[in-house]
């Protein structure tokens, strides 16, 4: 059954596109979510005349494809997870972990179905993601896992006092005893 795609279909093609599939996939799916209509004479007339629009928007899609491909490209992004004994993660860093983490950082809305996390992220360290942007163009994000209860680096200043805090206990703990021998 031959149907024109209104929108862009995954791995069948995009708007604009005549299509050959199943009869079950075009009348259970395709025409009732909207993705298609039948290629009938009067619905292909109409296709020729909405072309100049269709490839209107099909650049816009690919310029702002490869605009977000661009930032996104080598961008390394830090998640903090909860981290157990020899770097294992309680759990796995997920694609809406990811997706927040890219908003966080980058001001980019990315949806989350289009990261490709190939190997789960079970483990601490960096991590290279896939992000499926448009037909073919995709970009590769850094995803760094780090521990979540890791204790805060602190400043020279605060160091310092607990030094001589420590100092001082020690001092003190040395004389008690001291006194308590005699």
């Amino acid at each position: 059954m031959k149907v024109i795609l209104l929108k862009e279909l995954p791995g069948k093609g995009g708007e604009g596109d005549i299509i050959d599939v199943a009869r079950g996939f075009a009348n259970n799916y395709l025409l009732t979510q909207g993705f298609a209509v039948l290629a009938t004479p009067g619905n292909l007339k109409q296709l020729e005349n909405r072309r100049k629009n269709i490839a209107k928007r099909e650049e816009e899609r690919l310029a702002q494809a490869n605009a977000t491909k661009a930032a996104l490209e080598d961008a390394k992004v830090e998640i903090a997870a909860k981290i157990g004994e020899e770097g294992q993660l309680f759990g796995s860093i997920t694609s809406t972990m990811i997706a927040q983490a890219i908003k966080d950082t980058k001001d980019l809305d990315i949806d989350r179905r289009r990261i490709e996390i190939r190997k789960a992220i079970k483990t601490a360290g960096a991590h290279e993601v896939h992000v499926s942007l448009y037909r073919g163009i995709s970009a590769t994000v850094q995803v760094h896992v780090v521990d979540a209860a890791a204790p805060e680096k602190t400043d020279d200043t605060t160091a310092d006092a607990n030094a001589e805090h420590t100092a001082e206990t020690q001092d003190t703990t040395t004389q008690a005893e001291e006194s308590a021998v005699q």
